[in-house]
Formats: structure tokens, sequence, C-alpha cells
């Protein structure tokens, strides 16, 4: 294990933090360009009642404005759930070159655990892809959240 990529998913790990902290779902992600994180991003959906604020999206968007352009090239992408379709499609677009993962996704993962979407020879672009870096901590931060949260649903009932 790198440990340059355990001192970047552990800032991805503080973005998902801050998506806990308002009731998100708690994914978080920075993207880094020649050691200097350019992007952050957590979950959004429910705050901006938005399908598209994805932790993935919001870093994508305020990486490509610090680069001046729509190409990511030579940027790592660290998140700490397996990115959905829609993620993996604009990882795909934006010519990131590679892509560390926290904990896998198996009901909605598209960097592997359904398809691999980053790696699909019949695109023009493919990422590089590390997964399992600092998984268990990625992983039980999403267990504490849903607990919690079917825990506060039952109280209600």
């Amino acid at each position: 294990m790198h440990s340059i990529d355990e001192k970047y998913m552990k800032e991805a790990i503080r973005q998902a933090r801050k998506a806990y902290a308002i009731g998100e779902v708690p994914i978080g992600c920075v993207i880094v360009y020649k050691d200097k994180i350019i992007g952050r991003g957590y979950n959004r959906r429910m705050a901006d009642k938005n399908t598209l604020s994805h932790a993935e999206l919001i870093a994508i968007r305020k990486a490509s404005r610090k680069m001046g352009d729509w190409r990511l090239e030579e940027c790592t992408m660290y998140v700490t759930l397996e990115p959905c379709q829609m993620c993996s499609g604009a990882i795909v677009q934006s010519r990131m070159s590679r892509v560390v993962v926290g904990c896998m996704n198996p009901k909605a993962g598209c960097a592997g655990s359904i398809l691999n979407l980053l790696q699909m020879t019949e695109f023009n672009h493919q990422a590089e892809l590390t997964t399992g870096v600092l998984e268990e901590e990625c992983s039980q931060m999403m267990k504490d959240f849903f607990k919690e949260l079917r825990s506060r649903r039952t109280k209600k009932e």
C-alpha cells in the first residue's frame, strides 16, 4: 500500500465526514495533481436536492475550474466509495489518469462491482484503478451511517 494513497484517502474521508455531519450518505472525494489537492467534494444530493450532487462530480467541477480545462489528465481521484455509473462515466470523460477507491459498492459500483466502466477498452480512455485503500475505515463509516439511519427511522414509527 502506498503511503501517499493513504494520505489522500484520509483527505477523502474528511470530506465524507462533512457529508455525514449534514445527514448525507458519507461519500468523500479529492482530486490530486502533482501532489496537490485541486478538487474536493462530498455527497450533497439531499442538501442540494440534485441527482448530480455526488462527491466525484463536485470534485471534478472544482478540479476542472482550477486546471482551466475539462481534461484532468495526470490527475488521481481518491474516493471513499466505488463510483456509480454516472460518476464512472464522468471520470472517463474527464480523462482522469487514476482512481483510488476506499470500499467497493456491490449494489451500484461501476469500477468493478457491477461493471468496470473505468477500464473498458471500447472507450477512448481508461483509468488506472486501485481499490481497498483504507477500506475498513471507509466501509465502517458507511455501516455506522446506515445503522444510525435505521435506528432513527425505527424510533419515528
